[in-house]
This record gives structure tokens, sequence and C-alpha cells, in this order.
């Protein structure tokens, strides 16, 4: 269940439709996010694009940007996301450990420095307002250069504006986990809740 109504079938606009059923191949079910868009088609097609844009870099290893969209997740307590997410990190190697361990993945021996690295930039994103010190961001820059830096950037900040987006419009999780381990809400560290 959404707060507004899914738009689909005949009740969508065409542009929307063809998307859905791109969606609904792709995925082996209706994604409600896209549903919703279906409302905005303009805005459905824009989503789209950027969305596939970013799929298409891969100059980042995929198991560092799924951590990343992970806690973002988590720390905006996205349902539909934590549910579509965990099973999409499963896909790229994250293992059911690393699942279990995110929200102290700062003294959890199933990170390595670089992934405890990439979640604390996670981390400072997604705080509102956001806080990217000069320190971590320095951190970062010994390992990324500035395509990698966009690349890695711009997958928390899209994963910032999914969860918003769904979360407003209360989603449920679709069942993309069931029956798996999957990521938990957490309470925000002291910067998230300060805001």
């Amino acid at each position: 269940m959404t707060r507004i109504k899914t738009l689909q079938g005949r009740d969508a606009p065409l542009s929307a439709r063809v998307i859905q059923h791109q969606v609904r191949r792709k995925m082996g079910r209706d994604v409600a996010p896209i549903d919703v868009y279906s409302h905005a088609p303009g805005m459905l097609i824009g989503y789209c694009v950027f969305e596939q844009a970013t799929a298409k870099q891969h100059h980042v290893d995929e198991r560092l940007k799924m951590l990343a969209v992970l806690k973002a997740a988590a720390l905006l307590r996205c349902r539909f996301c934590a549910d579509i997410g965990s099973a999409e990190a499963r896909q790229a190697g994250i293992t059911e450990e690393q699942l279990l361990a995110l929200p102290r993945y700062s003294e959890s021996d199933a990170f390595d420095e670089l992934e405890r690295l990439v979640l604390d930039y996670a981390v400072a994103m997604t705080c509102t307002p956001p806080e990217i010190g000069d320190e971590l961001f320095a951190s970062l820059r010994e390992h990324f250069d500035e395509r990698k830096m966009v690349e890695l950037t711009n997958i928390i900040a899209l994963e910032n504006l999914r969860s918003r987006f769904n979360i407003a419009f209360d989603m449920d999780p679709a069942g993309f986990s069931e029956g798996r381990v999957c990521i938990v809400p957490e309470s925000p560290p002291a910067a998230l809740s300060a805001a």
C-alpha cells in the first residue's frame, strides 16, 4: 500500500505503461515507486534515465556502492529500500554477516578499512544537513580519483532520493528479500538526530 493510488494498466499514461512493462520484465513484479511516479510521466522518464545512467557506471566496486546504498537506506529507515537493497546486495557479493553487522560496522571485523570509510561517507552524506568533513573526504581521495568520487557520491545521493521519496509515500517492502536476511532500520547517529 502507498499513501496515494498507484497507476497501472489503462490508468497509467502510455509512456508510464511502457516503463512499467520493462521494469516488470526485469524485476519479475510491479515496483510501487515506478507506479507512483507514473502520476508524473515526464518525471518518471527523467528518473529512469538517471537510474540507467547510474547503473552503467562501474568504476567503483559494486560491493562498495551497495554497502553505501544499504547504509543510507537503513539510516533513513526506508523499508522498501531495505528489502530490495538487501536482495541486490546479496547478488553483488555482500554477505549475510555484513548485512547483520551494518549497524555496528565501525567495530565489526566483517568490514575492511575501505568499506568502513565508504560507510562513514554514506553516514555523513545522509545527515540532514550533510556533514562531510575535510579529513573524511581526504581519506576517500587516497582511494578514489575524481571520477570514482563522483560515482560514489552520486549513488549515495540517489539512495537518499529513493528512500525519502518512498518514505513520503509510505511504501511497503515488496518481498524481494522474503525469507532471507535483510538490513534493519537503524537509529540515526547524534548528527542525524539533531536535525
